[in-house]
C-alpha cells in the first residue's frame, strides 16, 4: 500500500511539475461545475471545510473569499501542486485561513494533519477521477464529514447525452493525463446513504452530495 502511494505521488508530480504553472488557465474551460459546487457549499458560521485533492488551491481560494466566516483545509498527494497552491494562497492573502498538507486521499489522518478529525463540509473537485483507489478515498471523505455535515463531489460524467464522437475524443484526451471518469460514482454515493447525484451539461459532469 505504501509503495502504491509512492508511485501515485511520483506520477502526479511528474505530470504537474510543469503543468501547475498553466493548470488553472487551461482547466477553466473544461472542469465545469466547480463554481456551482462552491456556491452550494454554504458552510455554517465558523465551519471547517476540507478539499481532498486541492491541486493549485484554486477552489480553496474562491471558497475562502466567498465564505469569510469559515476556515479551509486542503490535502494533495503532489508536492509540486502544493507548492503552487501555497504560493497562490499567500498571494491572495489567505494563508491565515487556509491550511494545506501533503497526504494520500485514500489513507490520510486528518487529526494528525490538522488537529481535527471532522469537518462541516468535505469536497472533491475533479480529483476522484485521478485517484486509483477512488472508492476508498470517497469512503474516507465520508468518514471525516461530521454529523450534520455534507460531502460534495463534482467530476466528469460519462457523456451519456452527448454525441458519441465528443465522448470518444474527451475520453482519449483525459487518458493522456491518467484521468478516468467513474461510471460507478452514482452507485458509490448511494451506498453511503442519504446521497444524490445529478447530471450536468448532458452528463459532461456529475454533481453529487451526501448528507451526514
Amino acid at each position: 500500500m505504501k509503495e502504491d502511494a509512492t508511485n501515485t505521488r511520483e506520477l502526479m508530480d511528474s505530470i504537474y511539475r510543469t503543468q501547475r504553472h498553466f493548470y488553472d488557465l487551461t482547466r477553466k474551460y473544461y472542469l465545469l461545475g466547480r463554481d456551482r459546487l462552491i456556491r452550494e457549499l454554504a458552510p455554517p458560521q465558523n465551519a471547517a471545510v476540507l478539499e481532498i485533492g486541492c491541486g493549485t488551491g484554486r477552489n480553496l481560494i474562491k471558497a475562502a473569499r466567498r465564505y469569510p466566516h469559515a476556515r479551509f483545509y486542503g490535502i494533495d498527494i503532489s508536492e509540486a501542486m502544493l507548492e503552487k497552491a501555497r504560493s497562490e494562497i499567500e498571494r491572495a492573502g489567505l494563508s491565515g485561513r487556509i491550511e494545506l498538507a501533503q497526504a494520500d486521499a485514500a489513507r490520510f489522518d486528518a487529526g494528525a494533519l490538522f488537529g481535527r478529525s471532522a469537518f462541516d463540509r468535505v469536497f472533491f473537485s475533479y480529483s476522484l477521477s485521478m485517484i486509483p483507489v477512488w472508492q476508498k478515498a470517497l469512503r474516507l471523505g465520508h468518514e471525516v464529514t461530521g454529523p450534520g455535515g455534507r460531502l460534495m463531489i463534482v467530476d466528469f460524467g460519462m457523456q451519456e447525452r452527448l454525441p458519441g464522437w465528443f465522448s470518444r475524443l474527451l475520453m482519449w484526451w483525459l487518458s493522456l493525463f491518467h484521468v478516468s471518469p467513474r461510471a460507478e460514482l452514482g452507485d458509490a454515493i448511494n451506498d453511503l446513504g442519504r446521497g444524490r447525484t445529478q447530471q450536468l451539461y448532458g452528463d459532461y459532469a456529475r454533481l453529487a452530495e451526501v448528507l451526514r
